[in-house]
């Protein structure tokens, strides 16, 4: 072909080659375009799908004009083994911080909607994750799926939706309950390494702790975003999304690590558990009121109270006596405190005061003593006393007079509690090489082990109405009974059974060293503790 001749191409083959030019042109506009210009219908976030299989398809999109995200979703639920609704996301590693204030877009729907930000292992719909949902009903909890099809777990958080309490009372119309219902809720979700906990940010960005966390094993890169479940898959939900930071969350070199202490209820039915109090103080050792309307705990040397609703907790007056350990509790017919106090040369000696607060009466002479149980008839009580180097199980008159050794084993015997129709004392002891539960006669006559597993067995309380056994447990490497470890809360039938685990957490020393069951025996009381970094 010379200079002079053209090249004809039929129309077919033209817009064949003009629809290879257009794709290599776009391959290279994909190449040359930065992502937060491709995603740019997306915000922040990379990509959205259904997970699991709702009825009706949901969706998500980005307002620039407002920087919000509407998001819509299905499902019939987000619990149990699996799960089914809208998810928007973002693949991130190491630490983040995530937060948004959340607005339903429609008043009713269901109580147990959720509108989450979520932290996924995978998009299967039994993936591992953490989340944290602001139900239809104005919940605000923790959930959580340990590993790949197993089950859900849940920590309510201290704080309700702002509006929600109030549109809660019953004192309103359902108009104006279900208009409080839609008011928007701040919260975040931070991770720290293993840890992941839920946040109240302020207005300027701050995010303050709210006391529900968790650690999990999950990898480094994950699935974090936002997400709508319906829970009610005949329905499609919608979900404003405003004020969304995604950021990476770098630790402050040398900085120290500050104790985060939350005072929980775990009911024995469900294992869903809820946070009554938090605090960066050290606090310590829950028992209830015999009404079951309060919650008694050590902290900074002193005894607190506090209504189970949640709220600040008052100081009871004891005296000089201001070294309060965590080793204390009320009396059969509520009316009397026992206390474990060091203000004498800084050695535990056994006190009693009123339940409402005054003069200590002092019931050992020996020391150290820590209190742990009290005869159901109100005569006796059960403590730990070290003697001549051996910690041992004694019982003295709750009036006072002559201290009575129970236990003469080599190795440490500890955190004795009675059971209800007072037949017997459990208590822990290291007697066969590992920390295990065993029991005895008021009189310390038919020791026998109760527990033979591969955990260390601490503080075990019988329940009220004599069905349970509540106990703390370690690793099987842990000595002793040190803070900040990983522990499980167990629970078995007091006649003999199969034991479960209750809860999983971070804790220890002062997690349940005393009584801490509910007096209608369907729950139990605990401390909870988390190292955040500033």
């Amino acid at each position: 072909m010379n200079s002079n001749q053209k090249l004809h191409c039929s129309p077919a083959a033209c817009q064949t080659v003009w629809g290879c030019l257009n794709s290599w042109r776009f391959a290279m506009l994909l190449f040359l375009t930065p992502a937060s210009a491709l995603y740019a219908e997306l915000g922040i976030f990379e990509e959205q799908a259904d997970v699991g299989k709702p009825a009706l398809p949901g969706s998500a999109a980005f307002d620039s004009t407002t920087d919000s995200y509407l998001v819509t979703g299905g499902g019939a639920n987000m619990w149990f083994t699996n799960d089914a609704f809208h998810f928007v996301w973002k693949h991130v590693s190491g630490d983040f911080d995530l937060q948004a204030a959340m607005t339903w877009l429609a008043a009713g729907g269901d109580p147990h909607r959720k509108a989450c930000l979520m932290v996924r292992e995978s998009l299967e719909p039994d993936s591992a994750y953490v989340d944290v949902a602001v139900h239809g009903n104005g919940l605000i909890s923790l959930q959580f799926r340990e590993t790949k099809g197993g089950t859900t777990h849940e920590i309510e958080a201290r704080q309700p939706i702002a509006g929600a309490a109030s549109a809660q009372t019953g004192s309103d119309s359902a108009e104006a309950r279900a208009k409080a219902l839609l008011a928007a809720a701040r919260v975040g979700l931070q991770r720290q390494g293993e840890v992941f906990f839920l946040t109240f940010p302020e207005a300027a960005g701050s995010a303050e702790p709210g006391g529900a966390n968790t650690r999990l094993k999950l990898p480094q890169e994950l699935y974090v975003g936002l997400a709508v479940c319906a829970h009610n898959d005949r329905v499609i939900e919608k979900t404003r999304f405003t004020d969304v930071k995604l950021q990476p969350k770098s630790r402050v070199a040398d900085a120290k690590p500050v104790q985060h202490c939350s005072l929980e209820l775990v009911p024995i039915s469900s294992g869903d558990r809820r946070v009554v109090f938090h605090t960066t103080n050290l606090i310590e050792a829950p028992n209830w009121s015999k009404d079951g309307k309060e919650l008694f705990f050590n902290s900074l040397g002193r005894i607190n109270r506090l209504p189970v609703t949640g709220g600040a907790p008052a100081p009871i007056s004891t005296g000089t006596n201001i070294r309060c350990n965590n080793d204390h509790g009320l009396s059969p017919d509520g009316t009397q405190l026992a206390i474990s106090d060091q203000s004498v040369n800084g050695k535990s000696l056994i006190y009693i005061v009123p339940m409402n607060g005054g003069t200590p009466r002092q019931i050992t002479t020996n020391a150290p003593s820590y209190w742990h149980g009290w005869s159901p008839d109100g005569s006796a009580l059960a403590f730990c006393g070290e003697r001549n180097g051996e910690f041992d199980i004694y019982t003295i008159p709750a009036a006072g007079g002559e201290e009575k050794r129970l236990t003469t084993a080599k190795g440490l015997d500890d955190g004795p509690d009675y059971t209800a129709d007072g037949q017997f004392i459990y208590f822990n002891s290291e007697r066969t090489g590992t920390m295990q539960i065993w029991r005895m006669h008021p009189d310390g006559s038919q020791q026998e082990q109760v527990t033979s597993d591969n955990f260390n067995n601490w503080f075990p309380h019988p329940s009220p109405d004599g069905k349970w056994l509540v106990f703390l447990s370690y690793d099987k490497d842990v000595t002793g009974h040190p803070a900040n470890k990983t522990v499980r809360l167990r629970l078995m039938p007091l006649g003999g059974g199969p034991i479960r685990e209750l809860a999983r957490l971070f804790g220890g020393q002062g997690t349940i060293n005393v009584p801490s069951w509910s007096p209608d025996s369907r729950e139990v009381a605990f401390v909870s503790y988390e190292l955040i970094a500033p």
